[in-house]
């Protein structure tokens, strides 16, 4: 048996479709216009290499999959795929470092687009302190450490509702992307059991929050955090592209004057 490649008219297709707009609406994105972006899509018209990396942008496409629409398209890749030690980027992973290591005591990291973990300070080596080693032999990964049942979530109060917004993120980022590597790892990590603890459900003291927090217990302590996930602008490689800064943000003051505390 064979399979056909899909061409890039096909692939363009899917994106627009994936975005929920006309092709009226991308001619106007893209200055084209929709006879132009009709004849692209049925493959009665080659796009140039500007038109496809136009289209693209205009799409919001991931970088990775607009080297696939290039190839489709018979053009060679755009952007490279750059692996994080190389030399060239070292200039990255020294502001990486610094940056994370800034936001101490309050924990940060980067994952990749699978969330793998590639950095990570002190304020998140604190709390996997006690995980067991399977949980951290590397590659580490972000979800997997949250939500497995012998990693942070006996520790998570309010596992439910963490686990329902990540799984939720999941969702959007593999409807955004084709990504089956990601949807195998949404497999796995939605299947783990989700424990009941005593308490659960219990109220508790009202505290303001501007988001969903992260309530999670440590050392006896009850730490809450608001999570921020911060991408590089308009990226020019894949690797870098699919980088993702990860800040939590203290969400009460007692969780800020703990945190301080470890320090001094």
């Amino acid at each position: 048996m064979t399979t056909s490649t899909p061409t890039v008219g096909a692939l363009l297709r899917t994106w627009r479709e994936r975005r929920g707009i006309s092709q009226l609406e991308l001619a106007g994105r893209a200055d084209s216009s929709s006879r132009h972006i009709s004849f692209i899509e049925t493959g009665r018209s080659r796009p140039s290499e500007e038109m496809v990396l136009r289209l693209a942008d205009r799409l919001d496409v991931p970088v990775r999959e607009r080297n696939a629409l290039l190839l489709a398209a018979g053009y060679a890749p755009h952007y490279n795929q750059t692996a994080l030690d190389d030399p060239s980027m070292e200039t990255l992973r020294e502001g990486i470092e610094r940056l994370l290591t800034g936001y101490e005591p309050y924990p940060a990291l980067v994952v990749d687009a699978t969330y793998d973990v590639v950095a990570a300070n002190r304020g998140i080596l604190m709390l996997l302190d006690g995980l067991p080693e399977h949980l951290l032999t590397p590659p580490l990964n972000a979800m997997r450490i949250t939500l497995h049942p012998e990693g942070l979530a006996p520790r998570i109060r309010n596992l439910r509702e963490w686990r329902g917004h990540l799984l939720a993120q999941m969702e959007r980022q593999i409807a955004l992307a084709r990504s089956e590597p990601l949807r195998a790892l949404y497999e796995e990590v939605s299947s783990y059991p989700v424990a009941e603890r005593p308490g659960d459900g219990a109220p508790q003291e009202p505290v303001p929050h501007i988001a969903l927090p992260l309530v999670i217990e440590h050392d006896g302590h009850l730490l809450s955090f608001v999570s921020s996930i911060a991408t590089f602008n308009t990226p020019m490689d894949v690797t870098v592209a699919e980088l993702a800064i990860e800040t939590m943000l203290p969400a009460d003051p007692a969780t800020v004057k703990y945190l301080r505390s470890l320090g001094d």
